[in-house]
């Protein structure tokens, strides 16, 4: 996708795109990070984000997944909590319910070497929780964005069950440019696990770039698809037993042992 700053907009542009990929017999759906907005104006972002309960995307993506009878997760909405705003993944089953929610841990505070300084956690309060769900074809996990890079996240979750996981993202281009495809390769290869990951991409309204790029990373590290910075949709047969293959051929997950770390020494 390529949200803008009209959270009406957005919301029509992703049930559209939700609803051509059901055409194409999708019967889960994931789309990226901010779907609903992407707004760098923070007081702005602040003054018109609501509550979940409130919020009229939430209602229509739940009306969309009961309609279409498929499993949605909306990547991540802007919505206001109970401290403050949170960046938050939502899986709606295909009787229009929320089967799970997902606050994003790790918030974005960087400098980057162009100048851009982004401090998410300004405007976000951080989550603390991750759960699994059994989908009738696999287990499924929810991360976010820079989750990507805390391996241990990954793996724990993999070794809890997880077998699809989904890292809705909006990676600035500097980056995506350097990271993108070697992170998500990676936490499938260690994890043995299908990585989902829509991404936003291009200039936005606001004048942000973002990378794209959207990948679905097989258990074995091979990206099994891929878009560009344009909005598209990318449609992708997943077969859950290369999951169990790719363990069983490097069984890293059962050779996680604890040790003691000694140091620094002199």
């Amino acid at each position: 996708m390529r949200s803008g700053r009209d959270m009406g907009r957005n919301f029509k542009d992703a049930s559209n795109f939700i609803r051509d990929a059901h055409s194409r017999g999708a019967r889960f759906v994931t789309t990226p990070e901010m779907t609903n907005i992407l707004e760098p104006d923070r007081p702005r972002l602040k003054a018109i984000a609501r509550p979940e309960a409130e919020d009229p995307s939430v209602a229509g993506f739940a009306a969309l997944a009961g309609e279409l009878g498929i499993w949605l997760n909306i990547g991540s909405l802007a919505l206001q909590g109970a401290e403050g705003l949170v960046n938050r993944s939502l899986l709606f089953a295909p009787g229009g319910t929320i089967a799970a929610r997902y606050d994003k841990i790790h918030l974005f505070d960087v400098d980057l070497p162009d100048g851009q300084v982004l401090r998410e956690s300004n405007a976000y309060k951080g989550g603390d929780v991750v759960s699994l769900l059994r989908l009738p074809w696999a287990t499924l996990a929810m991360t976010i964005c820079y989750d990507v890079r805390f391996p241990a996240l990954y793996t724990e979750l993999a070794g809890r069950g997880a077998e699809i996981i989904t890292v809705p993202s909006a990676f600035t281009v500097p980056t995506g440019d350097a990271h993108w495809h070697v992170l998500l390769r990676a936490r499938a290869i260690e994890t043995g696990s299908f990585v989902l990951a829509a991404a936003q991409g291009g200039r936005h309204e606001s004048g942000r770039e973002t990378f794209g790029h959207s990948l679905v990373v097989s258990p074995w590290g091979e990206i099994l698809a891929e878009a560009g910075s344009e909005p598209r949709i990318l449609t992708v047969d997943i077969d859950v037993a290369q999951v169990a293959e790719a363990r069983r051929r490097i069984p890293a997950l059962q050779h996680k042992r604890a040790f003691t770390l000694k140091g620094p020494l002199t």
